[in-house]
């Protein structure tokens, strides 16, 4: 039978709108079932505090649990390549940190490359690291520290949560563009590493705020400066390192990643709500209160990000000559 033309136009639009229709309503009805959020460190740290805030929020505004799901090892290369290999449905999702972008150069092989296997999907907040020492050091703010440190080189020592890691290269860039002489002791996470420098076993470490603060503020620690740009709404009172060093800068980011192929409506949704998120008074408070700026934005500006700071670490790395555990 020979359809009328009129007639066979009209089927034809609807036929080619079908995959359109398909992908909306995918998009709409997710998640239809639980979602993982991998996080390449043990409970307690920023970013696992961090994805069960985002978590929680995102369980109860979307009606299915978003389950965070600890990783840890490697340098978050075990977490990041369990999502990686993960089906590309939405389901399974990465807390993005800064080892991603530093990994790329500190590991001389990878069975993944972040960049191109992982789909940014958006940014959630910048956090400064925090330059503190134990309270015993004579020097008070970033100048004091670099005329007492040149006076001793080699014999003051710096902490860090393990090779490679912000707290690693965020001291390393320091000496970069200081000339200070520092030993580095790499401890097996960030809880060890502030112990110590409590103790006065080391002198310095660069934790994160979060991890920091209330040691900051009862006195264990003293705070020297914040490594952000701008200086901290919650320590309004703690200038930044480049005040000192001027060009300085060394934060930590996180955001969300998803498995390369993840359909770009899914990705979509969730950038929305986790953009919605960031506006929510109670998730703002949380992330503000502990020293983090909030970092809305699209997946593009997301991955720009992450590029960005690749090709900044690769430099620090290098000059360092960092290696891996």
């Amino acid at each position: 039978m020979k359809l009328p033309r009129r007639k066979f136009l009209h089927l034809a639009a609807g036929a080619a709108a079908l995959p359109t229709a398909a992908r909306i309503a995918r998009a709409q009805a997710y998640p239809v079932r639980p979602v993982r959020i991998i996080v390449g460190f043990v409970a307690g740290n920023s970013p696992d505090i961090l994805a069960r805030v985002l978590g929680q929020w995102l369980s109860e505004r979307l009606g299915q649990p978003f389950i965070i799901e600890n990783r840890a090892g490697a340098g978050t290369n075990i977490a990041t390549e369990a999502v990686v290999k993960s089906p590309p449905d939405g389901y399974t999702l990465l807390m993005v940190t800064p080892p991603n972008a530093i990994n790329a150069t500190l590991y001389d092989k990878l069975n993944f490359n972040f960049i191109r296997d992982i789909a940014p999907v958006a940014s959630i907040s910048r956090e400064p690291n925090v330059v503190v020492v134990n309270p015993s050091l004579p020097p008070k703010t970033i100048v004091e520290f670099i005329a007492y440190a040149k006076a001793r080189p080699g014999q003051l020592s710096y902490a860090s949560a393990g090779n490679g890691g912000s707290s690693h290269v965020s001291v390393e860039l320091f000496k970069a563009m200081t000339g200070v002489d520092l030993v580095h002791v790499p401890y097996r996470g960030g809880g060890p590493a502030l112990a110590d420098v409590i103790s006065g076993q080391v002198q310095l470490y660069v934790p994160t705020a979060t991890t920091s603060i209330e040691h900051i503020r009862t006195g264990k620690v003293r705070a020297l400066a914040v490594t952000t740009a701008a200086r901290s709404v919650a320590l309004p009172d703690i200038p930044t390192v480049s005040e000192s060093v001027p060009g300085y800068e060394a934060s930590t980011f996180f955001g969300i990643g998803a498995p390369r192929s993840t359909p770009g409506e899914i990705v979509d949704k969730l950038n929305r709500e986790i953009n919605a998120a960031l506006a929510d008074p109670q998730v703002k408070a949380r992330i503000t209160d502990a020293g983090g700026t909030l970092l809305p934005g699209s997946p593009a500006e997301f991955s720009k990000l992450v590029a960005d700071e690749t090709e900044k670490w690769a430099k620090v790395v290098k000059f360092s000559g960092a290696k891996p555990d």
